[in-house]
């Protein structure tokens, strides 16, 4: 009997875990080797268990999803990626490809489609939903580009990491915290994000992030 596929779980509820684990033991070719609820768990747990394919949530309580992808890209290039994620996809599903996921599933699909995203990132394969997959290849063959999106597209990774903290309330030292950087960068994020938004002031800034995050894309 060959060895089964093995699947680590990033996630930090664990009710998640809890429910995505139990849909993967199901398959009598597939096993849980491990659950990490942050980026450097995470990170410990890859190099210990030798996963094939990691499941990662794009939002992470202490840290992110997104940076975490980039460094499993880079540390363990061989292991096939899935992001899950509570966040609208056509904000969130081309950033995690970017940063090396080979698949994006909003956690309101996870039950239906987990398996099947596991399977085709397994097999080298791309998942997507059809709507993300469309607006891709629109944007290839050069018939959208982000200036035709809402503003917050053109925000980096971290810009949008800091401008949904914004908008939950956090301080300028508890984003730093929560991100592991510097206050001065998150300072300079702001300014940038600033500049991008066409906000002229902080108060601006805190106004536009609050807003969005009550009514983020997709809602």
């Amino acid at each position: 009997m060959p060895p089964k596929v093995k699947i680590l779980l990033v996630d930090d509820h664990p009710l998640v875990r809890e429910g995505v684990a139990n849909l993967i033991r199901q398959q009598p070719d597939l096993e849980v080797c491990g659950e990490a609820a942050s980026e450097p768990q995470a990170l410990e747990m890859i190099g210990a268990s030798r996963p094939d394919v990691v499941v990662v949530d794009i939002s992470l309580e202490n840290g992110s999803g997104l940076e975490l992808i980039k460094n499993i890209k880079a540390m363990h290039p061989a292991v096939a990626m899935l992001a899950l994620s509570m966040h609208d996809e056509s904000l969130y599903a081309e950033r995690a490809l970017r940063a090396g996921a080979r698949g994006y599933l909003m956690k309101r699909e996870a039950a239906k489609k987990v398996i099947q995203g596991i399977r085709a990132v397994l097999a080298g394969g791309l998942f997507v939903s059809e709507k993300i997959a469309a607006q891709m290849a629109e944007k290839f063959v050069g018939g959208r580009t982000d200036a035709d999106a809402s503003p917050v597209t053109q925000l980096s990774d971290r810009e949008l990491e800091v401008f949904q903290l914004l908008g939950r309330g956090q301080s300028t030292r508890q984003i730093a915290d929560h991100l592991h950087v510097g206050f001065k960068t998150v300072q300079a994020y702001c300014a940038r994000i600033k500049e991008k938004l066409q906000l002229a002031n902080a108060t601006e800034l805190l106004h536009a992030a609050m807003q969005w995050n009550e009514n983020p894309p997709g809602n």
